[in-house]
């Protein structure tokens, strides 16, 4: 039986990098070496490195005033970076949108080492909405938004125009809609929900913005040592930046961000059409910030959970529950998911 993952992360990634990254791993460029055993100083992996850099930034249509960087340490680890780079040593201030409990995570550490206001926040309505009745002057360092929210399936339609930097966790929804990508001086996003494997993080930053906090920076935390050294400070995470490449190359092949978007929005329009139909469910979030990625909805009829968990788990389709924090059920619709598993889905809904 076919699975349909709707995972939220590791996710669904094309069955095409699937049998190419398989195929690495036993031959790497007919070289009778794995991926997995290769110097990353070799020539073929430095030309994955190069490539997938170079990837990006033709897909977020950015120029050379901007660095790509494959990282370890995941986005968590870019809630600390981004102020250590970002946010001066003794006067530093920054503008954060908490929208949840990512946004959360991403507070809690610039608040060690800078002042941080939280400009608006959803939290006392559970994160049901994105708010959007604030302002950023120019007395802020940096402001730092989430575009979109995997737990509670909320995402940023807009962004705000801010009279300061802009950096955005694009985790989630990396790659899956156009944007003007030059509005933003940093993105991070980690790869696992969308472009890759975990175990890699993507940052794309102007190059222009950095070096300017006073701060006597730890070398692994300073993006200006990553760009020298072209993300091989460290031995960078080998696998998941080859099969990141394979992703974004799928991508690039299949009409890049601008067919992904048209396909998300029909996968999701068909999801949310049978939510707003079917009386037995119903979202969690408010309709006008209702994610393309992350579909967050609740039965309406606790009686019926028995036999709509037994319905989905037999049609094949797995990694439906919700988020331990929240409950209910979590459908995310990323860039590889095909609509005909959107449809499986909508015809076990329909059934119940």
């Amino acid at each position: 039986m076919k699975k349909h993952n709707f995972s939220a992360g590791p996710c669904i990634l094309p069955q095409e990098v699937f049998h190419k990254s398989a195929e690495a791993v036993l031959d790497f460029n007919g070289i009778g070496l794995s991926l997995l055993e290769i110097s990353h100083r070799s020539k073929d992996f430095v030309a994955v490195m190069d490539e997938a850099r170079a990837i990006v930034k033709r897909l977020m249509n950015l120029n050379d005033d901007y660095e790509v960087l494959f990282l370890g340490g995941g986005a968590s680890l870019q809630f600390v970076m981004v102020p250590f780079n970002l946010m001066p040593e003794l006067s530093g201030k920054a503008a954060y949108l908490d929208t949840g409990t990512w946004a959360a995570g991403a507070i809690k550490e610039a608040q060690k080492l800078g002042h941080v206001d939280v400009i608006a926040s959803s939290k006392e309505d559970r994160y049901r909405y994105i708010p959007k009745d604030y302002t950023v002057n120019s007395t802020y360092d940096y402001f730092h938004c989430t575009s979109n929210n995997t737990i509670y399936g909320t995402q940023m339609k807009t962004f705000p125009e801010v009279d300061t930097l802009m950096v955005c966790d694009m985790s989630s929804d990396i790659f899956s809609r156009q944007l003007d990508f030059s509005k933003f001086d940093l993105i991070y996003a980690g790869a696992q929900k969308n472009m890759g494997p975990a175990g890699v993080t993507l940052v794309v930053v102007k190059k222009e913005i950095l070096g300017k906090t006073g701060r006597n920076l730890p070398s692994y935390l300073d993006y200006r040592l990553h760009i020298a050294k072209e993300s091989m400070f460290n031995t960078p995470p080998v696998f998941p930046v080859y099969v990141s490449l394979l992703t974004l190359q799928h991508l690039e092949k299949n009409g890049g961000i601008a067919a992904a978007e048209k396909r998300n929005q029909a996968k999701a329009q068909l999801l949310y059409d049978e939510i707003d139909r079917n009386p037995l469910f119903q979202t969690f979030c408010v309709e006008e910030d209702r994610s393309l990625m992350n579909v967050s909805f609740n039965l309406t009829d606790e009686s019926k959970k028995e036999a709509f968990d037994k319905a989905w788990k037999e049609a094949g389709i797995n990694g439906l529950n919700g988020h331990r924090s929240l409950g209910g059920y979590r459908a995310s619709l990323y860039n590889a998911l095909s609509l005909e598993s959107v449809q499986v889905l909508v015809d076990v809904m329909r059934a119940i």
